[in-house]
């Protein structure tokens, strides 16, 4: 069962929260009483059903939607912050593989430039333009950031070396922000392994039962796992920063 802390008077900004991990963790902030900005496409409907969705909860919520990666992540991040009052926590997890299949490593020749300028605009410096834009807020606040990795980043393949290369140098300035931003400001990371969300590759069946089996705690995560340790890193473990941890059931041992 997840921690539940009580957040009455805070607020958070999740980028990518239509679905998946930041919609799990939108949720999870807003249930403990955070007022929660979601941050989604602007052409995708699922983000403003979100919204109305978690209002209709009872809960507080507001739309920021905006194209993590594409150089107006200042706007948006701006604009949401008012909105809220304040800030104090930014969890960048808007994300893009940049392809439906993974690419083996020695297909060189499907690693194009298209590739890497979309995968590590949206995923790293999409992700550094957030987090300078809403660095203000948080130093009032006093408040964190939660960045998304992945396994890929550490030691996994993921879905392409480009993938891969993106969520080590998340990373690596998971780091670099946690000095950068110190002492006000506490900076982490989560390393997700396996997660059963409508992420756009498309995973055989095999590969499937192959995350399983090769999972030392016999299961895939789901978001609200993802979710869980996003929320702990967010608003408790006040004196972590600088970290990413790996949530993966063991699949990387």
């Amino acid at each position: 069962m997840a921690a539940h802390y009580d957040l009455k008077g805070r607020a958070a900004l999740v980028t990518g929260a239509a679905s998946g991990i930041g919609l799990a963790t939108a949720t999870m902030l807003a249930r403990d009483g955070a007022q929660v900005a979601i941050n989604f496409l602007p052409d995708d409907p699922r983000g403003r059903d979100t919204v109305a969705r978690l209002r209709a909860e009872g809960l507080a919520a507001i739309d920021a939607p905006g194209r993590v990666g594409d150089g107006q992540e200042a706007v948006m991040v701006t604009r949401a912050a008012d909105q809220l009052g304040r800030l104090d926590l930014l969890v960048n997890n808007a994300g893009t593989p940049g392809t439906r299949a993974a690419i083996p490593p020695d297909r060189l020749d499907l690693i194009t430039d298209e590739l890497w300028d979309a995968v590590l605009t949206t995923n790293l410096v999409g992700l550094f333009r957030c987090t300078k834009a809403a660095a203000p807020a948080l130093k009032v606040a006093r408040g964190a950031v939660v960045n998304v990795a992945s396994i890929a980043g550490t030691s996994s393949r993921g879905s392409s070396m480009a993938y891969a290369a993106s969520k080590a140098g998340v990373i690596a300035l998971t780091r670099h922000l946690a000095r950068g931003l110190a002492p006000e400001i506490r900076v982490n990371a989560v390393a997700p392994g396996a997660v059963d969300t409508e992420w756009q590759i498309e995973w055989t069946e095999a590969q499937r039962r192959d995350s399983v089996e090769n999972a030392l705690l016999k299961r895939r995560c789901t978001a609200d796992d993802i979710a869980e340790a996003i929320v702990f890193l967010g608003v408790g473990a006040a004196m972590v920063t600088g970290q990413t941890l790996i949530v993966d059931g063991g699949l990387t041992l």
